[in-house]
Order: structure tokens, then C-alpha cells, then sequence
């Protein structure tokens, strides 16, 4: 693997990473979650569900009852307790969000952007939506 050399700041001197190199580093700052424990943290309300999935994904497979759809792009801007487009549900730092995307890769990354935000609290749902469906937990049409 090649230094990084960006035309913004130059080398890093640091080694690029792949992405399952990359997932296992953000993996190991949090405890994930599997989909029963989800739902039963959800149902006890533990724990704010937000789903990532983009639409077509959502329309196709359905959604988790009462999680909050946020697609990926909007994420931080609405889950930042601080930020000025934040979501009713974003109160504060000490919120547990469980993330869900479609497999449970794109909602590790993500986990990660809402730590630097400082929801220490947040984590992810192993498997993603696809686990939950295979679980039998609920989801609407």
C-alpha cells in the first residue's frame, strides 16, 4: 500500500486502510447489538431505533414499527443534540441509538460519526434489517 499524498495537507505518513480493516477498528470501540436485544431495549424504551436504509430498501422490505427513518445522508445533522436540524428524539448526548441498516456494515460507519458527535451511547444493529426480518421481530409494510 502507498502513503496517502492528498493535494489537501500533503502525506499523512499513515498506511490507507480496506474497508474490513477499517470496520474491525470502529467495531472495537462499541458493543453491538443483535435483534431481539434491540427490540426488547426499544419496546422498554432504552433505545432510539433509527433506520438508514434509503427508500427503495424501506419500500421493498418494510420498516421496524416506531424506529425513526433517517436516511444516511442526513444522519448527523439530525442526531446531533447540538445541531439546529436535529430531531425531536435527539435530546442529548446519553441517547442510546441502535442503527440499522440493511446488512450491518453501512450502520458500523456510521456509529462511528455519531461517537465523534459525542453519543457515546450509540451503537449498531448486527445483521442489520435483514437480521431483524430473520428474526421475527415485527415489521410493517
Amino acid at each position: 500500500m502507498a502513503v496517502s499524498t492528498g493535494t489537501n495537507g500533503g502525506s499523512t505518513g499513515q498506511q490507507p486502510v480496506g474497508i474490513d480493516e477499517l470496520l474491525e477498528r470502529v467495531r472495537d470501540g462499541y458493543t453491538r447489538v443483535e435483534p431481539r436485544d434491540a427490540y426488547e431495549a426499544a419496546r422498554a424504551g432504552d433505545a432510539l431505533l433509527v433506520d438508514i436504509r434509503y427508500a427503495e430498501l424501506r419500500d421493498r422490505d418494510g420498516l421496524i414499527p416506531d424506529a425513526l427513518v433517517v436516511e444516511r445522508n442526513e444522519l448527523e445533522w439530525r442526531l446531533d443534540p447540538q445541531g439546529s436540524h436535529r430531531v425531536p428524539e435527539a435530546t442529548g448526548h446519553d441517547v442510546r441509538v441502535v442503527v440499522v441498516c440493511n446488512e450491518g456494515y453501512a450502520s458500523s460507519l456510521a456509529v462511528a460519526s455519531l461517537r465523534q458527535l459525542g453519543l457515546h451511547r450509540a451503537t449498531d444493529l448486527v445483521g442489520g434489517f435483514q437480521a431483524w426480518r430473520s428474526a421475527g421481530l415485527p415489521v410493517t409494510k
